[in-house]
């Protein structure tokens, strides 16, 4: 092959490359923080079960703010395989912050979803002396993914930072439509309420095992539920908790789990459910648009492996 020719193949291989790429980018989302993000935001209060928007970033949309960075060892993980995943969260001097507050039972919160929404994983590391924070991690399916830790410094603020992890291989991104009925194990979670931008919404979880309403769901984190809500596109974070906790003399163990969500924008919101029932944790997903939002209509995936304990990746519900 001569020089001229040698050329032109390798100008047209970097254009499938790049096309690929491109192709990739679109069908799960941006990569990286997104500094340029408009600023609609939410945070939450400690435990009352409202999120509140406020004029900030959307949570989890960056892996640094107020001084402190999100820095995990290593973004790279086998697909497949189980893999130690370690992190430290660092200050404004590069030093690691070792001292945080206990929030919902743990002093950090770890959530993994790929940037399509499928497969979300919520761990709950372990920290040694010198700040470092590590868990067991498993990415089941090829693609990018987001991890979001979420944490309160000691002193300080409640914070949420996002990091992009990667797991190489074919990617088959999964599609939505809007749904409120998610099947796990022998259990159904109904989800009703309408959630509505800029104010609070009521948001109900209703569990139910063989058909027969549960009434003894056990506290897990602290409450009866732990929800989290991520918008599509850009994965902005939403973390909130029941109204009303276990032995306050007023809140039922079952089967319904009362949210008051404030979502910051109108959009289409993958929300997960973990509730803990005879022992074990359990995750239903939902897909829910706000209030006037109608997501365009979309053909039904097929379900696709889920990790024990966690939502299914695809819309069988």
């Amino acid at each position: 092959m001569n020089t001229a020719t040698r050329l032109t193949a390798y100008g047209a291989a970097l254009v499938l490359v790049a096309g690929g790429a491109w192709a990739i980018g679109t069908a799960v989302g941006p990569v990286g923080d997104a500094a340029g993000t408009p600023a609609v935001s939410a945070h939450t209060d400690s435990h009352s079960g409202t999120v509140a928007a406020s004029s900030e970033d959307p949570a989890g949309l960056a892996s640094a703010k107020d001084g402190y960075l999100f820095q995990p060892s290593s973004t790279t993980f086998s697909t497949g395989a189980t893999t130690p995943f370690s992190f430290k969260i660092t200050k404004s001097d590069g030093t690691a912050l070792t001292a945080f507050d206990v929030e919902h039972d743990k002093r950090m919160h770890l959530i993994v979803v790929r940037r399509d929404l499928a497969g979300f994983q919520h761990v709950h590391p372990e920290m040694a002396p010198d700040g470092t924070w590590s868990v067991p991690l498993t990415l089941t399916q090829a693609g990018s993914y987001r991890a979001f830790a979420d944490f309160k410094p000691t002193g300080g603020s409640k914070l949420t930072l996002g990091v992009d992890l990667a797991a190489p291989g074919t990617f088959q991104p999964v599609t939505y439509r809007d749904f409120r009925v998610s099947n796990v194990d022998d259990y159904e979670v109904k989800l009703d309420g309408t959630l509505v931008a800029g104010q609070s919404s009521k948001v109900m979880l209703t569990v139910r095992k063989n058909g027969q309403d549960v009434t003894d769901l056990q506290p897990y984190l602290g409450a009866y539920g732990h929800l989290v809500a991520l918008r599509t596109g850009d994965l902005a974070y939403l973390h909130v908790h029941p109204d009303g906790t276990p032995g306050d003399g007023k809140t039922s163990a079952g089967p319904g789990i009362t949210f008051y969500a404030e979502v910051p924008s109108s959009g289409t919101y993958r929300l997960f459910l973990d509730f803990q029932h005879e022992g074990k944790v359990r995750t239903a997903d939902f897909t829910v648009s706000t209030d006037g939002f109608a997501a365009p209509a979309q053909p039904a995936q097929p379900v696709q492996p889920a990790q024990p304990g966690h939502a299914n990746d695809g819309h069988g519900h």
